[in-house]
């Protein structure tokens, strides 16, 4: 496989619909994991708007494009996943049966190390590096809306029940309560980025909505309308105002849940549920086969999960000493991380003090 790297704004709609076709074509192939949109080329160029460094490595077989992977690099040659920190699927998208060396390829990306955090299933050559492997929940819809509601109910009851009567009420409580699954007004998104915002401070979170670029690449994705991507923005209103919102992503067959959000002042409806509940009927109707909850430990993708992927985390190095010093710094971290995440003892004790610093950080008692 011959191997060529590209800035984003050179790569050639050809490369763009190849791109397209084969992630079009992954659930055929045995692949439908390669289908989130994530790893898509608009999700590519909209990151390379917004961030220095991305490039697009195109792998050729008799010169027709059969690979892709998009990256970050420093000028060191440091690689890191294309939008690591807030992309929840990443990896190489390619033909069925494809057999590639991570090293060849790191090679021809100048890249002493590529470091990933989401790293899709079935790439084996970049498996290799994986520090560490984490569930993925997932909404499966492929069989229509009222099939997963039924199987909720067998396996969750007491939850759908509860859940379907916060709904209820909240249509007692509240005029003129409605759903729009793609909502084109961008006081709406100002409206879920604010509540966003606000509920990272206080957990005690880091505020993505803080960084610039952040913001600009959710703006940008906002507008961005493609024949088999969009950036979808689901809300709920009630009384003409939203009170809960998401932000995320569809490709052809999968919707990439992202950034959900709701007005506190409707916490006892469940509103965030409800919305969750309304996207899924909505993206059964729309050819959608599964929502992707993304990685991380949550009670509500528990009780709304069908099933778990698998993503994982770690990086894959040549024999250079920029690797072993970007290793040497982040290794350390991430498994301080991932031991407090997993163990309830550890973990519980961490998220009440981030959330006393976030009440400190808002300003409440």
């Amino acid at each position: 496989m011959d191997i060529e790297v590209y800035r984003p704004g050179d790569l050639t709609s050809a490369d763009r619909t190849a791109w397209t076709d084969l992630q079009s074509k992954a659930h055929l192939n045995g692949s439908p994991e390669l289908a989130n949109p994530f790893l898509s080329p608009e999700f590519a160029l909209a990151v390379g708007r917004c961030r220095r460094g991305v490039r697009i490595a195109v792998g050729r077989e008799n010169g027709e494009p059969v690979a892709f992977l998009p990256f970050q690099r420093t000028a060191a040659g440091v690689g890191r996943a294309i939008g690591l920190g807030v992309s929840d699927c990443q990896g190489l998208v390619h033909r069925p049966g494809l057999d590639w060396d991570a090293q060849e390829l790191l090679r021809a990306c100048r890249l002493a190390v590529w470091e990933f955090d989401h790293l899709v299933e079935g790439q084996v050559p970049f498996e290799a590096g994986a520090s560490g492997t984490f569930p993925s929940p997932v909404m499966d819809v492929d069989r229509g809306y009222e099939t997963y509601l039924g199987e909720l109910r067998a396996r969750s009851p007491k939850f759908t029940r509860t859940t379907l009567a916060k709904e209820r009420k909240l249509g007692r409580d509240h005029s003129d309560v409605t759903y729009v699954h793609d909502e084109r007004d961008p006081a709406a998104l100002r409206a879920l980025m604010e509540w966003k915002s606000a509920q990272y401070r206080r957990t005690g979170r880091s505020d993505r909505f803080a960084q610039p670029w952040i913001t600009r690449l959710v703006h940008q994705l906002f507008h961005t309308r493609a024949e088999r991507f969009a950036g979808i923005l689901s809300v709920l209103y009630a009384n003409g105002k939203p009170v809960a919102a998401h932000f995320g992503l569809r490709s052809e067959r999968v919707l990439a849940c992202w950034f959900p959000a709701y007005d506190p002042a409707f916490a006892k409806y469940s509103p965030g549920l409800i919305l969750h509940l309304r996207m899924a009927e909505a993206a059964a109707a729309d050819g959608i086969a599964y929502l992707d909850l993304g990685r991380g430990q949550k009670e509500y993708k528990d009780s709304l999960k069908t099933r778990e992927l698998s993503v994982s985390e770690g990086w894959v190095t040549r024999r250079h000493p920029v690797a072993l010093g970007h290793r040497a710094r982040r290794a350390p971290v991430r498994a301080l991380r991932n031991t407090v995440l997993s163990r309830p003892e550890l973990f519980d004790p961490a998220d009440k003090l981030l959330k006393r610093i976030g009440k400190i950080r808002s300003g409440s008692r």
